[in-house]
């Protein structure tokens, strides 16, 4: 009679563990797949703002396209969402189809991706000192040619001058002691730095001349550095809140793939 009872009562017990086993199977499925929605997400954001950067008719293409170092960054972030917009869908499909084939490349793949931000946060943090004020004074200094259209660093600087309406690096008098004013003594500032008049259908300077004497009434006298913050400051901080928001779904995609990996018989 014992021996009867006990293993009817083990099979109710093997049934109740395999249906939480099946439950949490389900959840931690469900549960990947909100994440990687997620993921597909981020891509879809960073595939908008890479393309967004090379075709912005405003300046920016023209900045990045004369600057090798943005130019490879703007491609980088292109790639990057079109990896993550990539993955994203490869883990849903892996989650919902439970295909332990999809599911460890899905793994492989976003730890590849994953460290390889990390090394990506790392090298800027090493980098920093060349986005510095000082580091872009001195490059102003040295290298501005103020008019000559084939060298790069120049243009750069023109159309970074043109597009937010500033002056030098702090200011116009980042220009005294550089080459440009060696080049041009009789210019105090580029005419770049100009103010420009604000009825539309007149793109002329106000008094190019007065500007380049150095009259203040005349030319723009807030520095670039400045006016770049207060442009990109929101896109800055969204960009970093983003970028910790994908790591830690990263993470936890990866975690939620390797348990069901090995909950799939």
């Amino acid at each position: 009679m014992d021996r009867g009872v006990f293993p009817q009562g083990q099979g109710e017990t093997s049934s109740r563990g395999t249906t939480m086993e099946g439950d949490c199977l389900s959840c931690v499925k469900y549960l990947m797949f909100v994440f990687n929605f997620f993921i597909f997400l981020g891509g879809t954001f960073l595939l908008g703002v890479g393309t967004w950067v090379l075709v912005d008719p405003t300046g920016m293409r023209e900045i990045v396209a004369s600057n090798p170092l943005l130019f490879a960054g703007a491609y980088a972030v292109l790639a990057m969402g079109a990896m993550l917009f990539l993955l994203g869908f490869l883990g849903c499909c892996g989650a919902m189809r439970e295909n332990k084939c999809l599911l460890l490349s899905f793994f492989m793949l976003i730890l590849i991706i994953f460290l390889a931000e990390l090394a990506a946060a790392i090298l800027a943090f090493i980098f920093r000192e060349h986005l510095t004020q000082e580091y872009f004074t001195k490059e102003l200094k040295r290298q501005y040619q103020g008019y000559n259209d084939s060298h790069v660093f120049t243009t750069t600087w023109n159309a970074i001058m043109t597009t937010f309406e500033c002056c030098g690096v702090n200011s116009p008098e980042d220009f005294e002691g550089s080459r440009f004013r060696v080049l041009y003594p009789t210019d105090k500032v580029p005419e770049v730095c100009c103010q420009r008049n604000s009825n539309p259908g007149d793109a002329g300077y106000i008094n190019k001349e007065e500007c380049l004497r150095g009259r203040m009434l005349f030319r723009n006298n807030k520095g670039c550095y400045s006016a770049a913050v207060d442009y990109f400051e929101t896109y800055i901080y969204l960009t970093g809140a983003l970028a910790i928001v994908v790591l830690t779904i990263e993470l936890f995609a990866m975690v939620f793939a390797i348990c069901l990996f090995r909950g799939i018989q």
